[in-house]
């Protein structure tokens, strides 16, 4: 079970990679398939991952969870709204691609720094 927990971390965090990455350092405000497919799996993975801790026998920081849940909802959200305008030719959205970015870095930030 650890193996399996460990491979969901790092999935997690290529998840997070291909946001950040996307967003502040490749599309500089242009949606691309790895910001999209890393806000899906950053919400998938993590929902995984508190299954897994609920699993065992620590306690599970609710609140916690809950804050970066709600980051990762608004990464999701603003990547899939911005890769929709731009499929529907609606002009590119660099203000949700960059806020996207910017609120992965939060969430990260949230999960190292939350003691």
């Amino acid at each position: 079970m650890e193996f399996v927990q460990h491979l969901l971390v790092l999935a997690h965090l290529l998840g997070m990679a291909a946001i950040v990455g996307s967003a502040v350092f490749v599309a500089r405000g242009t949606a691309t398939p790895a910001l999209l497919w890393g806000a899906r799996a950053q919400v998938v993975t993590g929902l995984l991952l508190v299954g897994l801790a609920e699993m065992g026998d620590d306690p599970v920081n609710h609140a916690k969870i809950g804050v970066k849940l709600v980051l990762a909802l608004a990464v999701a959200g603003c990547a899939e709204v911005a890769a929709a305008k731009a499929r529907k030719g609606q002009g590119e959205r660099p203000q949700l691609v960059q806020a996207a970015g910017w609120l992965a870095v939060v969430a990260a930030a949230v999960a190292v720094l939350w003691a």
